[in-house]
């Protein structure tokens, strides 16, 4: 897969990972040995006090967390291999333990009660980082975080303000605008649409800025938005996907964006039927329908795992509000060869330059949720 570059390039590579590797298991292996309690034989230590004649620094690592391995958890909201938001997050931290060697434990949560009952658990047994990928864990981390201080916490897609946790948020509405200059560009009846999940800040944030997005490209293009509910349960509804699709669709619509997790699975299928074009959401779908998808928004929660795991490693965790963007590295779109034929040479220029603007700050997408609506 091809995607456009973003500024977060330094961290992938090799070199630098592999580096960082090294470091954190001659540190893992001193820490052991130190804590075995056992007598060590002269040889042992003499190599023990050579290593720690370097200081943190030379060695390239922090000098607090850095010397603990980390032992880190992972929890997914329903399914973890969903093609979409929650495998993202799956890859960023199988990426991680390929370069780190750190293996970790995971658990697919199906219910609210669950949802506290797992993170007890984990955080209990000394799992640290603990992961939460998906708003619905708000309210439990936020019970969670503060009944165990000393644990460190991440959620991504949500803000919970505790002092031991990291809060990972996008700027979607940038993504939206990417995919809403492609979609006005590609149709040919003027109308676009939009189906999202479950009707919340973050899908809003999307919908204006596809607006917005095609609104630059096509000053009298037409575009419909529906949601698929009000619960969370309008995540995981293909049915009820498909059938929003099929409406759009029937109004004129010939290029759908899907907003709405695994329910975008069937909205994407109802465009590919329908021989009109869907734009995928999260990860990269364009292979789902070859020739059906036009591209797909990349919200890169692998980006934001793996950075949260990099960060605790090397002693460089912070708590807080984390805000990913193009800039970032936390918003991206998906060419690649499976939609290159329909991706137009006009198409990608205008993207090359707004996804510039965006980055430098000259282009301001807006934020549906600090206004509580999306401006003409």
């Amino acid at each position: 897969m091809t995607t456009w570059p973003t500024r977060s390039a330094p961290i992938e590579r090799a070199g630098e990972a592999l580096r960082r590797r090294e470091r954190i298991i001659i540190l893992t292996s001193i820490a052991q040995l130190l804590n075995s309690r056992r007598f060590l034989p002269p040889r042992a230590l003499g190599a023990v006090a050579l290593v720690l004649a370097f200081t943190p620094a030379e060695l390239g690592v922090a000098s607090t967390a850095s010397a603990e391995p980390l032992s880190p958890a992972i929890l997914y909201d329903l399914v973890k291999f969903d093609a979409s938001f929650n495998e993202a997050a799956y890859r960023g931290i199988e990426r991680f333990k390929t370069e780190t060697g750190t293996d970790y434990r995971e658990f697919e949560v199906k219910s609210d009660v669950e949802r506290e009952a797992v993170l007890r658990r984990f955080a209990s047994r000394g799992e640290d980082p603990i992961i939460a990928i998906g708003f619905p864990f708000a309210s439990s981390i936020e019970k969670v975080a503060g009944d165990f201080p000393k644990s460190r916490f991440v959620i991504v897609d949500a803000v919970v303000d505790k002092p031991n946790v990291q809060s990972v948020v996008f700027k979607e509405q940038e993504g939206g605008f990417l995919v809403g200059l492609m979609a006005a560009m590609a149709s040919k009846t003027g109308k676009i649409g939009m189906v999202g999940g479950m009707d919340l800040p973050i899908i809003r944030r999307i919908a204006c800025g596809y607006e917005k997005g095609a609104k630059a490209a096509r000053s009298d293009i037409s575009v419909l938005e529906t949601y698929a509910g009000d619960t969370p349960a309008a995540f995981t509804d293909p049915a009820r996907g498909a059938e929003l699709a099929r409406s759009e669709i029937g109004e004129g619509a010939d290029v759908v964006l899907q907003a709405a997790g695994a329910t975008g699975l069937g909205v994407l299928r109802a465009a590919a039927d329908a021989k009109v074009l869907g734009i995928g959401s999260d990860s990269n779908q364009n292979g789902l329908f070859p020739g059906h998808v036009l591209t797909s928004l990349l919200k890169r929660t692998d980006n934001a795992v793996y950075l949260a795991l990099r960060d605790a490693a090397s002693g460089r965790w912070k708590p807080g509000t984390r805000l990913l963007g193009v800039a970032e590295g936390g918003i991206d779109i998906a060419i690649d060869d499976v939609d290159k034929p329909l991706v137009t040479d006009e198409m990608r220029s205008a993207l090359s330059k707004a996804k510039g603007a965006i980055a430098a700050g000259a282009l301001i997408v807006p934020d549906w949720a600090a206004t509580r609506s999306c401006p003409p």
